[in-house]
């Protein structure tokens, strides 16, 4: 890629497999950036020589959000806005990644790129501002909307069900919120091939979703996690009502990711496949 890759994130799980895929780009973690300084964010794009921008760092602490919205606001919708304007002005791609919760949840179908938004707390309210900020930078830009992340790293269901189901023979687990289970990895893959197909083509670019499949529950997904470690722990279903959170959970995660696909070539990644992946590489590093 031209000018190279530029990508703000480090140590997240998104950011740690795009290491892995592209170790020639530039990552900058908190360290190097302050998220909380929109205008240092965009600073860095404007003194660099970069290709393409990807933003893999957010504000992801869904319930701390709640009484941290200010927070939660700068990282997630003032930097992202403030690093779109700037590569608008450096005229290069601009990559982001957001969430399912801008949707409020309700009801049973997948929901595509042009359903309305509402989000249900702090933190997908936040990412809504994100992604209506980026679309008015006046550049050429992608945001990816991804849901239920899961890696070999960080912190990420997989890893506390494994943590959970070697100390316990039975867990009780949510049943009732449905949605995609997505590998890091295939996000990572699918952000790389974005960010190449849009330099060679700017009119290239828009709101994209991206998740695993098939849609299952978080259950469900335990179980397979189970079934794959070879855990016996057993999975009891209960609804949301029995286990509330600071902020609220949307029970529907569905989203239909055809357009990606028919815009980028990028197809929805087998989650069943990503899990095995990574199980096998926590074996291998525990």
């Amino acid at each position: 890629m031209s000018g190279g890759l530029l990508v703000f994130g480090r140590s997240g799980q998104v950011a740690r497999e795009l290491q892995r895929r592209a170790p020639e780009a530039m990552f900058l973690g908190r360290e190097a950036v302050d998220l909380t300084d929109p205008a240092a964010c965009a600073a860095v794009i404007a003194q660099s020589d970069c290709g393409a921008v990807i933003n893999a760092a957010a504000y992801t602490a869904v319930d701390r959000a709640e009484t941290d919205a200010e927070t939660a606001r700068l990282v997630n919708a003032e930097a992202p806005a403030a690093m779109a304007r700037a590569a608008a002005a450096k005229g290069v791609p601009f990559l982001h990644v957001s969430t399912d919760y801008v949707f409020d949840g309700s009801g049973e179908t997948a929901r595509d790129e042009t359903a309305p938004t509402a989000p249900l707390g702090a933190y997908g309210a936040t990412k809504r501002a994100g992604e209506e900020a980026i679309a008015a930078a006046g550049g050429q830009w992608a945001v990816m909307r991804t849901s239920w992340v899961f890696s070999a790293h960080g912190a990420n269901f997989v890893k506390t069900m494994l943590r959970l189901g070697a100390e316990r023979d039975r867990l009780t687990i949510v049943a009732d919120q449905i949605g995609g289970p997505t590998p890091a990895g295939d996000i990572a893959t699918a952000l790389l091939a974005m960010a190449g197909q849009m330099v060679a083509d700017p009119q290239k670019g828009g709101l994209y979703h991206f998740a695993g499949a098939p849609d299952t529950s978080w259950a469900d997904f335990a179980r397979a996690i189970f079934r794959l470690s070879g855990l016996t722990t057993k999975v009891v279903d209960i609804p949301s009502s029995d286990y509330p959170t600071p902020a609220r959970r949307p029970l529907n995660s569905r989203l239909d990711c055809h357009r990606i696909t028919t815009d980028f070539g990028v197809a929805r990644p087998d989650w069943q496949a990503g899990l095995a992946q990574v199980l096998a590489e926590l074996k291998g590093n525990p």
